[in-house]
């Protein structure tokens, strides 16, 4: 009788079908949790950017609020020289987030950043997923620093009036 040397076919499709199986369970849950990790990263991000225009309008008191994301950036000047940072170029976010053209795409989000002309709300800072399989929830902010988020529409920037009070975001709960 000859010794038999290796797999037969009927094993290797066998080890092939578990890993298929195995993997038809584990890529949607990957999924799934890459999605949750991007909504998390973006709803840092708005409380982040709430920060940095606290930061800027104490720093800059006449001035008030940031007008754009740009002027929270680095604006294209040397941050580590301490004569470069001004009310112009903050240096209170990185380059990515404060670029020069809006929206700014950072990770699987697109960031936007404009004056607001509500009362009581200086500044409206809003970040939308890239595509639906980024993410599946808007957030958004205003001067009181509320992170409000919806999933009603994944892929278009949130306007103002949906943010306001009253509007069909609802606060972000921790």
């Amino acid at each position: 009788m000859r010794k038999q040397k290796g797999f037969s076919l009927i094993e290797l499709l066998i080890v092939v079908a578990i890993i298929l199986i195995i993997a038809a369970i584990a890529i949607p849950n990957l999924l799934r949790s890459r999605m949750a990790a991007n909504e998390s990263a973006a709803a840092s991000t708005i409380r982040t950017l709430n920060t940095a225009q606290v930061s800027y309008s104490t720093t800059y008191p006449g001035t008030g609020y940031a007008l754009s994301l740009t002027v929270l950036g680095p604006n294209t000047v040397d941050c580590t020289v301490a004569a470069n940072v001004t009310s112009t170029s903050a240096c209170l976010s990185d380059s990515v987030l404060g670029c020069a053209t809006a929206p700014c795409k950072k990770g699987a989000y697109f960031y936007n950043m404009v004056p607001a002309t509500v009362a009581g709300a200086d500044y409206f800072a809003s970040t939308y997923p890239i595509s639906t399989s980024g993410g599946n929830k808007r957030f958004c902010s205003l001067a009181d620093a509320v992170v409000k988020t919806d999933s009603n529409t994944v892929t278009t920037p949130p306007a103002l009036a949906d943010c306001n009070a009253g509007g069909t975001m609802k606060a972000l709960s921790n």
